[in-house]
């Protein structure tokens, strides 16, 4: 299988990515980009080590292939693919919102479904599983793109002044679609394979032209990321910034020039229809954001381990109201990581035999998403207190003839030096308030989209009323008025 350093070094192939107005040579050593590439190139040791259990014979390629890029057929390859997104999501602790695993299970369910991308004015099938085959085969690295642009959320693309300001098709030619315009929030791009380009917002019928579904390599012609403001480059080091100067994702903006994408990387063409089949009925929304719901598991088991850790060292553990608050931390963690179990629990095979965890405990977890982080980080805010503001500038002050014996002896705890208590806390900050930190609430409270749509669409309408009702129903049918 793929190793790390194989893909470090497929990164060099002269993909546009743009930062403060300059293109960066080579993602692999600017500090932006290093630092999150070396953490996904661990990722990749992790699969094609047999000992960490992530390997398995894909029936498609019939070779060795990553099972967390594969399509579950029984409840016991759900659970080993639970298995392997846990592996992963252990390494980051769930920081790496956008890890290959997340958009290669929505490709996995692409495939699982053929057919829906042969319902239009081409067949497409044969496209989707050829590119779920190079996945396998490749263990390839894909992002996605498929939110248009802010420009104005009152109306579609086709509404909006200016033309092709989202993606879409300029003309078609024997060679493929033309396509121009721009499309986010493109997590990972700049250091993924490739970058898979759709819309998920619900498009109008006067929206043809943005209907699209394609796959393009990251160093494609014409092809442009506008990345967001890094973090990781203003981290002075891994012990002041440790989360930052690890795991900062880039987030980009896709800009297409005239792009041609060739008709074998084409998924949808101009069908407003096929683009929501495409997530909703090959049960890619449900199998993604179930590894979301793995991920974001693990992430808050972390987040309760530095509560209660710095309980301890504050000495504060054994209050009542503390362990109240840390009870509270640990009831919204089990919740999360209940439903994960529970939606496993109540799978199903769909009709095409892909195993698809339950909808009801996924789509219950996913609608509190947006409550749960802010409050998860709310409990760390008061738990931590002042003491994630008054502490050293730098690691330089604990390493300065000039400030590190003030340093070790004043910010210290019984027990716990000052270099560990420092370390601890400042962990803490770059969860609750760093620039990193402000960025994973945006992203955790937007994960599935906003707030409205995954309880009133997906939660509502998944939940299951119909079986509640009737039991009402029911019970109010047994008592009436009763006259004497």
């Amino acid at each position: 299988m793929r190793t790390g350093a194989d893909y470090l070094a497929s990164l060099d192939d002269g993909r546009v990515v743009l930062v403060d107005g300059q293109r960066i040579d080579d993602v692999t050593t600017h500090p932006a980009f290093a630092p999150v590439a070396h953490t996904i190139a661990e990722l990749f040791d992790i699969a094609a080590d047999p000992a960490n259990g992530m390997q398995y014979i894909s029936p498609e390629t019939r070779a060795t292939a990553n099972r967390t890029f594969g399509i579950p057929r029984n409840a016991e390859e759900l659970r080993l693919r639970r298995e392997a997104i846990q592996t992963w999501a252990r390494h980051t602790h769930g920081w790496v919102g956008r890890s290959p695993d997340h958009v290669g299970t929505f490709v996995a369910s692409f495939a699982a479904h053929p057919e829906i991308f042969a319902d239009g004015d081409r067949d497409f099938s044969a496209n989707v599983t050829a590119f779920h085959q190079r996945v396998l085969s490749e263990n390839l690295y894909v992002s996605y793109a498929i939110i248009p642009p802010q420009v104005s959320r009152a109306t579609t693309a086709s509404g909006w002044e200016g033309e092709y300001l989202q993606v879409g098709v300029v003309r078609e030619t024997d060679d493929g679609l033309i396509v121009r315009g721009s499309q986010m929030l493109a997590t990972g791009a700049a250091i993924a394979d490739e970058i898979l380009v759709s819309c998920i917002k619900p498009l109008g019928p006067d929206d043809e032209d943005f209907a699209i579904s394609f796959v393009v390599p990251a160093a494609a012609p014409g092809l442009k990321l506008y990345c967001r403001r890094p973090y990781a480059t203003s981290a002075t080091s891994t012990f002041d910034y440790p989360l930052t100067s690890r795991y900062d994702e880039p987030d980009a903006l896709v800009v297409f020039d005239d792009v041609l994408i060739p008709w074998d990387r084409v998924f949808v063409n101009r069908n407003t229809v096929g683009v929501r089949r495409q997530f909703f009925d090959t049960g890619a929304h449900i199998l993604g954001n179930w590894q979301a719901q793995i991920r974001f598991a693990t992430k808050l088991q972390f987040i309760a381990g530095v509560a209660r850790r710095v309980t301890q060292v504050n000495g504060v553990d054994k209050i009542p109201s503390v362990q109240e608050k840390l009870g509270e931390l640990a009831a919204l963690v089990a919740g999360v990581e209940s439903a994960v179990l529970a939606a496993e629990y109540t799978a199903a095979p769909d009709d095409a035999g892909q195993w698809l965890p339950g909808r009801r405990a996924l789509y219950g977890s996913m609608g509190m998403q947006s409550e749960i982080y802010p409050r998860v980080l709310a409990i760390v805010r008061d738990l931590v207190g002042g003491g994630v503001l008054q502490l050293p500038s730098s690691i330089h002050d604990l390493t300065s003839d000039v400030t590190a014996h003030d340093i070790a002896h004043y910010v210290q705890s019984p027990g716990v030096s000052s270099e560990d208590r420092i370390k601890l806390f400042k962990l803490a900050w770059d969860i609750i308030g760093s620039e990193f930190a402000g960025r994973h609430q945006q992203c955790e409270m937007f994960y599935a989209g906003a707030p409205f749509v995954v309880k009133g669409v997906y939660a509502y309408r998944n939940y299951g009323y119909e079986e509640p009702l009737h039991d009402v129903e029911q019970f109010l049918s047994t008592y009436k008025i009763e006259t004497a």
